[in-house]
């Protein structure tokens, strides 16, 4: 890994695509990388870094704050660049910037049958809280994205 960088481009966006497809083979619609990229954009809060090998995105995060509790989502890490430090220095580029905001806690969700990612997380300081997680998803807000959407929080609705 070369650098950490702000998602910023059009290059960025094809690669950080076929990255979470790679890592998270997305099977919902609320998950799908073209929507949850600008999504993330439209919230414009700079929070969006991506892991750079050259000119190649290799790792990603978003994080999130809402003025009291940052947290931190889609940390992915390309499978031919694994245990080479990437996965924690995305995490501590994002907590970074979410101290600088004034965070004052970090968290974030993972599956709890992924002892693997558990252990990461754990090696980093996190730790399991005594927390039921719920969701519900706004499926007026989940619109389907043609191929190539315009860079950017422009999402296009399919007819």
């Amino acid at each position: 890994m070369d650098a950490i960088a702000d998602y910023s481009n059009e290059h960025h966006r094809r690669c950080v695509v076929q990255l979470w497809q790679t890592v998270f083979g997305y099977e919902t619609a609320h998950n799908t990388p073209s929507l949850a990229i600008d999504k993330k954009l439209a919230a414009a809060d700079g929070l969006f870094f991506v892991a750079l090998s050259g000119n190649e995105v290799v790792g990603t995060v978003l994080a999130g704050y809402d003025g009291h509790r940052g947290w931190l989502y889609s940390v992915a890490v390309h499978p031919s660049h694994r245990r080479k430090g990437i996965g924690m220095n995305l995490v501590r580029h994002a907590e970074g910037a979410l101290t600088a905001r004034g965070c004052m806690k970090i968290n974030l969700q993972i599956v709890s049958s992924n002892e693997g990612v558990k252990a990461f997380y754990e090696s980093l300081g996190y730790s399991t809280e005594p927390r039921i997680s719920m969701g519900k998803k706004i499926e007026s807000n989940i619109v389907v994205l043609e191929e190539q959407p315009i860079f950017g929080n422009r999402p296009v609705k399919s007819p």
